[in-house]
């Protein structure tokens, strides 16, 4: 008894001496051959590829179950260390020649609003962000922004502000030192 696949052959069935025959072998100089030559793989794959007819809608989709939250205010205490880092920032990047040698890394998270227009979000609501990289530039005075990498992020945007090598922590203990010393005269 044969089968087809997993199920076995019924018995009237009408293409049973086609099914039996094989699949067909052609040789190398077949006339069929010549008129029908193999696929290439990469031309074969097109077939298999998925169709997008409304091109975007998914995107849009995905987009609908980003969350939004609105944007954290800092405390006066934590708005006070957060300029004093900024000026730590300042002092290690004030002139191009000094970024570079400094070349201080730090990763900032920062507010991002909803940029998408079909969203209820825009312009109300936003995501939080983190990016890691290298400060270039603090400019508290005219533009009121950081340059981390390529990215210029306002100030006022920024939640926290944070350095692997401990720059804020050294510099605070070096600072209320200093302070001590001067109290104690």
């Amino acid at each position: 008894m044969y089968a087809i696949g997993a199920m076995p052959m019924p018995a009237g069935f009408r293409y049973r001496d086609v099914f039996l025959k094989g699949k067909p072998k052609h040789d190398r100089f077949d006339s069929f051959r010549i008129k029908h030559p193999q696929m290439d793989v990469g031309k074969r794959a097109k077939l298999f590829a998925p169709f997008d007819a409304l091109r975007g809608f998914n995107f849009a989709i995905l987009m609908k179950n980003e969350l939004y939250e609105d944007q954290l205010v800092l405390s006066p205490e934590d708005q006070e260390e957060m300029d004093r880092r900024f000026e730590i920032l300042h002092n290690l990047t004030y002139n191009s020649r000094i970024a570079r040698a400094n070349r201080v890394q730090v990763t900032v998270t920062y507010y991002e609003p909803c940029s998408d227009v079909n969203s209820e979000s825009y312009g109300s609501q936003g995501q939080y962000k983190t990016i890691t990289g290298i400060c270039w530039n603090v400019d508290a005075e005219v533009t009121k922004t950081i340059l981390v990498d390529e990215m210029r992020i306002r100030m006022e945007d920024i939640l926290e502000i944070g350095s692997p090598g401990e720059i804020f922590k050294r510099n605070w203990e070096d600072q209320s030192a200093n302070w001590e010393g001067a109290a104690s005269l």
